[in-house]
């Protein structure tokens, strides 16, 4: 299941903002080319005058965004992408969570765990951050099943880390390999900042995390019914502050957000009736969270105004 290699031909097209009459220097935020894809079979579609305006669009969004940020849009039905950043390691905070939901799968079809098995918290289990499961009890038990759920559609960190104990970081690290995420890392454990005082860090890139996620939606990742499974799960997202901030109220949307210091990410997919595309944003810096939340949902809401 590695990443094959595009064969469509790239345009990079180096967009200095003064290219797009305007006259504010770039900022952190633009300091990089970004890469339009255009597959040959997608050339000359209605789309492309909306794609265009598109990239005036989003590089007119950056110039004032004081962080570095990478991402990916790709329209699934005809390939065509939008890219800058897109293999710069970021801090990964909880969208490792991604690829941890795929490798618990791939483990259930392997019979190493099963979704109905029964753990049981502990104490020493609880750690601090988002999730409800850091003020249950210790003793309470938890279906495998109810453990990647809360993951994802709280974030509990508490539960990542009970499966990443469950797995171990050896078969989870040789499972994001062999998905093909070269560079998507885990070396330690969800609010684990002595390790991270030392350096310890998880990483992952805006490439991969939308590699993972158009594998899920191909029901290539682990298998159909484990892409399947992992979809449903991220349309049940409760932290919607980010892509489907400025959306409909009702538009489809399965993604995973992350936050922790100087970070703020979201990645997923936004289904609408005239097409389906991949959306990926990772942001670090110091711009703090409430501006770069702002940033991927106006990202997201241009997106989807392609749409429409």
């Amino acid at each position: 299941m590695k990443r094959k290699s595009a064969s469509w031909p790239v345009l990079t097209l180096a967009l200095l903002l003064a290219s797009l009459a305007v006259a504010s220097p770039a900022g952190p935020g633009v300091d990089a080319p970004l890469q339009y894809v255009i597959p040959q079979a997608a050339a000359g579609e209605p789309l492309d005058a909306k794609w265009a305006e598109l990239e005036k669009d989003i590089l007119r969004s950056l110039r004032d965004f004081q962080g570095t940020l990478g991402f990916v849009i790709k329209d699934f039905r005809t390939g065509r992408t939008l890219a800058r950043n897109q293999d710069r390691p970021f801090p990964s905070a909880s969208m490792v969570k991604i690829p941890i939901m795929a490798a618990c799968l791939k483990a259930v079809e392997e019979g190493r765990i099963s979704l109905e098995e029964v753990l049981t918290l502990k104490r020493a289990d609880k750690v601090r951050g988002s999730g409800i499961l850091r003020a249950a009890p210790a003793g309470t038990p938890v279906t495998i099943e109810k453990l990647l759920e809360l993951m994802i559609t709280d974030s509990d960190n508490t539960a990542a880390n009970m499966l990443i104990d469950l797995l171990g970081f050896d078969y989870l690290g040789s499972t994001f390999r062999e998905f093909g995420l070269e560079r998507t890392n885990l070396s330690r454990k969800m609010m684990d900042f002595r390790s991270r005082a030392r350096g310890i860090e998880n990483f992952t890139t805006p490439r991969e995390m939308a590699d993972i996620l158009e594998m899920m939606y191909r029901r290539s990742c682990v298998s159909p019914q484990a892409s399947e499974k992992c979809l449903a799960v991220l349309k049940e997202q409760k932290v919607n502050d980010r892509i489907p901030r400025y959306l409909p109220r009702k538009t489809p949307v399965a993604h995973k957000t992350g936050l922790e210091n100087k970070v703020c990410h979201d990645a997923g997919i936004i289904f609408t009736g005239r097409g389906d595309v991949l959306i990926c944003v990772l942001t670090e810096g110091n711009t703090g969270a409430v501006i770069a939340k702002r940033m991927i949902a106006r990202i997201a809401s241009l997106v989807y105004r392609t749409y429409k």
